[in-house]
């Protein structure tokens, strides 16, 4: 496809994306401030006006503070009309147990409070799931399509690089964030998910965030921090060997590894086909 070609691709896509929202009307975003859900959240904004497109974010602590700030920042430079809500997944056992389905029991505790607001304005809650998401273990898609929540970017054939070019087309500064996924995707299934354990995991990743790098993982291993950074970034790692060995020690790991196979986004759910 010559760049022509993928330029009036993403063009029809975007014209595909607005059409799917006036259809809706009126929309509840589930906005967690990562590249899909804000190129989401901008557009459905842009296209169907302030008082037509709510903006929600579900605040636990599974969501890490500094996403919560973005949101708070995203939501001021875009002129969203944001929400916040508290959500106490982890105060179901079923979460806590950390099996195949934690995230179904996610997003089930984000419906419960997104729901209320669809209806008070008769809106759609609206969820910035992509194509490249459909491959991957996700059940929470499922629990959000089973409550009526609608992914507008899949029907209308976006996939991440498709969101990603988009979002730099329009001048949106999440064009390239990182992929953050909540902290609980850090903790191996059925290792118990608990308030301390995902303070430890951020405060990790905080610091790590503090000495330079910009994409990264911490995953908890009960007294070992696995730390995944891009291929190319492993060079940095090394030259800052004894600071990020004190840093993560700090958080409380006893021993602090780097996994030579680089990040891997969801690379936990490999266990799941053992």
């Amino acid at each position: 496809m010559t760049a022509l070609e993928q330029r009036d691709e993403l063009s029809s896509a975007i014209e595909r994306l607005r059409d799917e929202l006036r259809q809706l009307q009126d929309v509840v975003v589930a906005f967690s401030g990562g590249a899909d859900s804000a190129f989401l959240a901008y557009v459905a904004r842009d296209t169907l006006g302030h008082e037509h497109c709510r903006v929600v974010t579900a605040v636990s602590p599974s969501l890490a503070a500094s996403e919560h700030e973005d949101c708070a920042a995203l939501a001021d430079e875009w002129d969203l009309n944001w929400i916040e809500v508290e959500t106490t997944e982890l105060e179901n056992a079923d979460y806590q147990r950390n099996d195949a389905e934690r995230c179904f029991h996610c997003k089930t505790a984000l419906m419960d409070v997104i729901d209320p607001i669809a209806a008070d304005h008769g809106a759609v809650a609206i969820l910035g799931v992509n194509l490249d998401d459909l491959d991957d273990h996700r059940p929470g898609q499922r629990a959000a399509s089973e409550r009526g929540a609608q992914f507008p970017l899949v029907d209308s054939g976006f996939t991440k690089q498709m969101v990603r070019d988009a979002s730099r087309r329009f001048g949106l500064r999440t064009w390239d964030k990182p992929a953050a996924a909540c902290l609980s995707s850090r903790v191996p299934y059925g290792t118990s998910v608990t308030i301390t354990v995902l303070s430890r995991v951020e405060r990790a990743e905080a610091a790590l965030h503090a000495l330079g790098f910009r994409e990264l993982r911490v995953r908890h291993y009960d007294d070992t921090a696995r730390i995944e950074v891009p291929l190319e970034a492993f060079d940095g790692v090394i030259a800052q060997r004894s600071a990020v060995v004190e840093a993560v020690s700090a958080c409380g790991y006893r021993y602090v590894t780097l996994d030579l196979e680089g990040l891997r986004s969801g690379n936990l759910n490999a266990a799941l086909e053992r």
